[in-house]
C-alpha cells in the first residue's frame, strides 16, 4: 500500500496548488501509516515539494507538454499499477477533474472530488467534501481497494514540513498523445484566476469597458487576478477567459471582491467556495448581499477609487 500525490505544473514550474495537494497527501499517508511519493510532469522545481514533507518525487518529462487528459491518465495508471499504489491524491482544478475520472475507470477506483478534510474513517475511507455547488457537505465512503481523492482548492491549507527530497527521472509508458495542438493564447504579466489568492471581479454596474481601470487598479494593489460576470464577457467588454461562475471558471480564493455584480444564481454557484466574499453595489436588494461576508452599498465609481487609495496608503506604511 502507498499514496501517490499528483501535482500539476505550468511553464515547467509547479502550480500554486501543488503545495496544498502535497500537504494533504503527506498528512493522508501519515494517518494511514503508509509511504507516499509525488508524481510531477515537466516541473523543473519538483524538489521544492520537500518543503511540504514529500521525500520522493517521480518526475516524468516524456509526456506531451500540451494537456491531454488521456495521455496523463495513462502515465499515472502505468506507474500506479507497477508500484502497488492504493491511494491517489490530486487537486480539483479543471485539468485534474478531466484526468481523475479516466484514471479512476482505469484503476477500478472510487473517486471523490472537492474533498476538504482528511478521512473521518479509515475502514472504509470516508471523506468530507462539498456538493451542490458548495451549498452542502457530503461524507462519502470509498469502498474500492484503490481510491482517487481530489483535494478542493483552498480547502485544506498548506503545511510546511521540510524534509530532504530526492527526484527520480522516469519515462512514462503508453502516454502518447493523439491530440494536435493548433494554437494556445495565454495572458501574461498578471495573476491568473486559477492561481490567485485574491480575485477582483466586475459586472455590468461598471457601465462599459472604458471603466475597467477601476477593477485593474484595485487588483494591482492587491496582487489580485481580474475577473468578470457572464454578461460582461458576452458583451465583449472582457475576454471569456475572465468569466467566472458556474458557466465560466469556478473560483475558490481566499478573497473575492464583486463590484457591480448583482449576483445571479449561476455566478454565485461558481464563487461560493471562496472564503471571504466582499460585494460593492448600489442596489441594497442585490442578491449577492445575501451571500456576502461583507457588503458596501454605494456607487462603485465613488467607493472603489477611495478603497484603492486607502489600500495604497496602507501598503506604503507596511
Amino acid at each position: 500500500m502507498s499514496v501517490l500525490i499528483i501535482v500539476e505544473s505550468e511553464n515547467k514550474l509547479l502550480k500554486r496548488n501543488a503545495a496544498e495537494v502535497a500537504s494533504y497527501g503527506v498528512a493522508f499517508a501519515e494517518k494511514l501509516n503508509i509511504s507516499c511519493a509525488a508524481l510531477a510532469f515537466h516541473a523543473t522545481n519538483a524538489n521544492e515539494l520537500g518543503q511540504y514533507g514529500v521525500a520522493k518525487v517521480i518526475h516524468v518529462s516524456n509526456v506531451s507538454t500540451h494537456f491531454d487528459a488521456n495521455a496523463y491518465a495513462n502515465a499515472i495508471h502505468g506507474f500506479a499499477s507497477q508500484n502497488n499504489v492504493t491511494h491517489i491524491i490530486m487537486g480539483s482544478s479543471a485539468d485534474a477533474k478531466f484526468i481523475a475520472p479516466l484514471l479512476a475507470a482505469k484503476l477500478n477506483a472510487g473517486y471523490a472530488p472537492n474533498v476538504i478534510a482528511l478521512p473521518d474513517e479509515l475502514s472504509p475511507i470516508t471523506v468530507k467534501r462539498t456538493a451542490f455547488t458548495n451549498k452542502a457537505f457530503v461524507h462519502t465512503q470509498l469502498l474500492t481497494a484503490c481510491t482517487v481523492i481530489g483535494v478542493g482548492n483552498n480547502a485544506f491549507g498548506v503545511i510546511e514540513n521540510p524534509v530532504t527530497c530526492t527526484v527520480k527521472e522516469v519515462d512514462a509508458e503508453n502516454s502518447d498523445s493523439n491530440l494536435e495542438q493548433v494554437a494556445i493564447e495565454k495572458t501574461t504579466g498578471k495573476a491568473t484566476i486559477a492561481d490567485a489568492d485574491v480575485v477582483v471581479s466586475g459586472g455590468r454596474g461598471l457601465k462599459g469597458p472604458e471603466n475597467w481601470h477601476l477593477i485593474e487598479e484595485l487588483a494591482e494593489v492587491l496582487d489580485a487576478a481580474t475577473a468578470c460576470s457572464k454578461p460582461v464577457s458576452d458583451m465583449g467588454w472582457r475576454s471569456h477567459d475572465e468569466h467566472v461562475g458556474q458557466t465560466g471558471k469556478p473560483v475558490s480564493t481566499n478573497l473575492y471582491i464583486a463590484i457591480g455584480i448583482s449576483g445571479a444564481i449561476q455566478h454565485l454557484a461558481g464563487v461560493n467556495s471562496s472564503k471571504v466574499k466582499v460585494v460593492i453595489n448600489n442596489d441594497p436588494d442585490a442578491p449577492f448581499f445575501k451571500a456576502a461576508d461583507y457588503g458596501v452599498v454605494g456607487d462603485a465609481f465613488e467607493v472603489v477609487p477611495k478603497l484603492t487609495q486607502k489600500l495604497k496608503a496602507f501598503k506604503a506604511l507596511a
